[in-house]
């Protein structure tokens, strides 16, 4: 054999390696779950070009409720399969690419699907090898040293029979999957630099050199994150950033149509999930389908009288369902009800909710002994803790433990605390011992800990604290676990361990009554738009949709731009807006009401608008600092505005351009006639545009009062090749 054909073998050998490791896949818990051919169920997801590398501080379901809003078109559509390509306008390819996206919205199975694709010959053949690390394994060798070679050969042996230069020789391409579980340093700036593949190092000085292009240049480089850790990479180590959105509308249909073999109950589940906008939304993220697929089919297919609409209600029900089929499998327990393991459901909540203090989705064997859990028994606990385990080359990497997804993390530690608060009149979210035996004051610190919490760490987790407080939930899982034929309210208080003290029940209700309103008094002083829409959220977990219903008549009446808001009304507007199914595209506060403080109110709705409308309402400069802070978000997609006929004159001017020269700001069209502009505010947006040039297009200034000097400014940025500005409409005509 020559040496061709040996480095023919050696591709084909890893092709071969890796086609079996990812040509099937499991739904669930790994090892435990179901295992189906990925090509089988592979449905395709929305992946977008472009867009930031900046970290995003919004929980992630935030996050995905947003982009469920999002003007269609634009964000520019990408196939995972052409990534590396150029993009237009591109003599290069891309090189280093970076994907991010929130957890469970499948960016791992994109990889998967890539290098399945490479591997059956399918796509990108001009890639010679593909080498897929993950960094919950590299974490385990984070405190060794290797060459770059070494490394490889650890993880793909195969390589060993190569036998020319695999640098020069061959184009490779390496994976690294989940920036957001490393556990590395990654000091882009202190390492020492290293050229030769086969220098010893550090495993955190090798992955800085090959990110910065000093080891194997000319290497291909994928790595996939979540939005929170995209910061940990520089942004000149980065070609290309794609986004992966998870399933549109239509994907969602393909997805339970392919998951359910029964085309009648596909479209029934089809049906139900569009009928409740929460998880609508919520199944933009391919897990969420799959939980909620999971849940239906079983309810649906049984003729359940209880279906879920809420979180609360969907995590619940799946809950159970998973427990009982842990039953069935591995205990050879076939009741109707499932057998709770109550220790383990509590110790489970308490990892959880530590793990979520901490902001980690992966923990190790050390982290659930801290919390008294048998790893043997988790790892069997099916759909609830998944035991991710590899042994590769003889080399142990190590156990390492995680949730299906974040929101089951969530779920189970709300779970916790509400058991702990139940069954002992224990408040694990308080230190105050004056709180004991009060699930109001559990409710209250619950919500104060969300609110403190600008990334929304805990958002969520309220949420289905909240849920849990009803008995329609808590029947899910207390009536099912208890076979003797007695009241809803005594299987709860059987369980526990509240018997004779049926009281406490009403209580309860009393509690949420006493909840509801502390929610809706944070409504009116909170300051941030995505704490206040989890808090409207929070009240339809608890069922109280009044503040909603009262805009709504507003609107519905149309007489909403004479009406006097309270704070909290204000808030509901906001939300029902954000979360309506109307197109956000363009935002006319005439609809509403024409002042500064109703643009200040709207702000949210205005940063989701691709066109804001604000012309001849009234506003003053004030306004200008509240569409300036906009202008300089990073999240805003802001790209035409009309204040024409609106008194804000230069002081206003001076302030809006604080926002035109921020570097987020991607304004494309500004209309500015008749608003009593003068010379310094020409000067003050030349100044601006010539500062940030590669975004307005088009100005209009008609009806203002320029000075010839100040007007010239902008009339010679036309001619200015570096400015993008193509229109400037005003009516003084320029003399020299």
């Amino acid at each position: 054999m020559n040496l061709y054909e040996l480095n023919l073998v050696c591709q084909n050998y890893l092709k071969r390696n890796l086609k079996n490791k990812y040509q099937h896949v499991f739904e669930g818990i790994a090892k435990h779950g179901s295992s189906v051919l990925l090509q089988k169920i592979y449905t395709d997801l929305y992946i977008t070009e472009g867009g930031s590398g900046k970290v995003n501080e919004e929980h992630e379901v935030r996050q995905i409720e947003s982009k469920f809003n999002s003007v269609a078109g634009q964000d520019k559509p990408i196939k995972c399969a052409d990534i590396f390509k150029p993009s237009p306008g591109q003599d290069k390819p891309n090189r280093r690419v970076l994907t991010k996206g929130v957890a469970g919205i499948g960016k791992t199975i994109s990889v998967h699907k890539y290098i399945l694709d490479w591997a059956e010959g399918n796509n990108n053949q001009e890639i010679n090898f593909i080498f897929p690390l993950y960094f919950r394994e590299l974490n385990h060798m984070r405190n060794k040293k290797f060459s770059l070679m070494d490394l490889l050969y650890c993880f793909f042996p195969e390589l060993k029979q190569l036998t020319v230069d695999i640098q020069n020789k061959f184009r490779v391409l390496f994976v690294f999957d989940g920036l957001d579980e490393c556990r590395l340093q990654l000091n882009f700036h202190a390492n020492e630099s290293v050229h030769d593949i086969k220098v010893v190092k550090s495993l955190d000085v090798l992955l800085t050199n090959l990110l910065l292009g000093n080891l194997f240049p000319s290497a291909l480089i994928w790595i996939t994150s979540r939005p929170a850790a995209v910061g940990k990479i520089p942004p000149q180590c980065i070609d290309l950033v794609t986004e992966v959105q998870g399933f549109n509308d239509s994907q969602k249909e393909e997805y339970f149509r392919k998951k359910i073999n029964d085309n009648s109950l596909a479209s029934g589940i089809i049906s139900h999930v569009k009928s409740s906008r929460i998880l609508y939304i919520m199944c933009h993220i391919p897990v969420f389908c799959w939980i909620a697929a999971t849940v239906l089919e079983i309810i649906l297919s049984s003729g359940h009288t209880q279906i879920p609409k809420t979180l609360t209600e969907m995590y619940t029900f799946f809950l159970t369902f998973q427990t009982r089929q842990k039953n069935i499998k591995f205990d050879n327990v076939h009741d109707l009800e499932p057998q709770w393991n109550h220790k383990l459901i509590l110790n489970l909540g308490k990892l959880a909710y530590k793990q979520l203090e901490k902001g980690n989705l992966i923990f190790y064997e050390d982290d659930l002994r801290e919390c008294g859990i048998d790893v043997k028994e988790a790892a069997v606990y099916s759909g609830v803790c998944t035991q991710i385990f590899r042994e590769e080359s003889g080399i142990f990497l190590g156990t390492v433990f995680s949730f299906v997804h974040l929101s089951i993390q969530e779920y189970l530690a709300a779970l916790y605390a509400f058991l702990e608060m139940a069954l002992g009149g224990k408040d694990i979210i308080s230190t105050d011992p004056q709180k004991a035996e009060s699930m109001i004051l559990l409710h209250k610190s619950a919500v104060d800990k969300a609110l403190d919490h600008e990334d929304g760490r805990f958002d969520l987790f309220l949420r289905f604290l909240l849920g849990l407080s009803l008995e329609s939930n808590q029947s899910l899982l207390h009536g099912l676990i208890n076979r003797r034929q007695m009241g809803i309210k005594e299987k709860i208080s059987s369980w526990l361990g509240l018997a004779g003290h049926q009281g406490q029940l009403e209580k309860w209700q009393m509690d949420n009554d006493e909840t509801i309103r502390y929610i809706k008094d944070k409504i009116n002083y909170v300051s941030s738009s995505e704490r206040m829409i989890n808090l409207f959220h929070c009240l339809n977990e608890l069922h109280d949709h009044s503040l909603v219903e009262e805009i709504q008549r507003f609107l519905n009446a149309g007489n909403l731009s004479e009406a006097q808001l309270s704070p909290g009304q204000w808030s509901a507007l906001v939300f029902v807006l954000l979360t309506s199914d109307q197109n956000l595209d363009v935002f006319n506060l005439k609809k509403y009401v024409r002042s500064d403080e109703a643009l200040v109110r709207l702000k949210p709705v205005v940063e989701e608008s691709h066109t804001t409308l604000v012309d001849n309402c009234g506003l003053t400069e004030e306004s200008c600092a509240t569409l300036t802070s906009i202008l300089g978000k990073q999240s805003s997609k802001l790209r035409r505005l009309d204040l024409s006929g609106n008194h804000i004159r230069d002081a206003g001017i001076k302030k809006l351009c604080s926002g035109l020269k921020n570097p987020n700001c991607s304004l494309e069209t500004l209309r500015l006639s008749d608003c009593s502009i003068k010379g310094k505010g020409y000067a003050a947006l030349a100044t601006a545009l010539k500062s940030n040039p590669s975004h307005l297009e088009e100005l209009d200034l008609r009806g203002n009062d320029p000075r010839h000097a100040e007007l010239k400014l902008l009339i010679d940025l036309l001619q200015d090749p570096a400015c993008k500005l193509r229109s400037l409409r005003q009516e003084r005509a320029f003399h020299t």
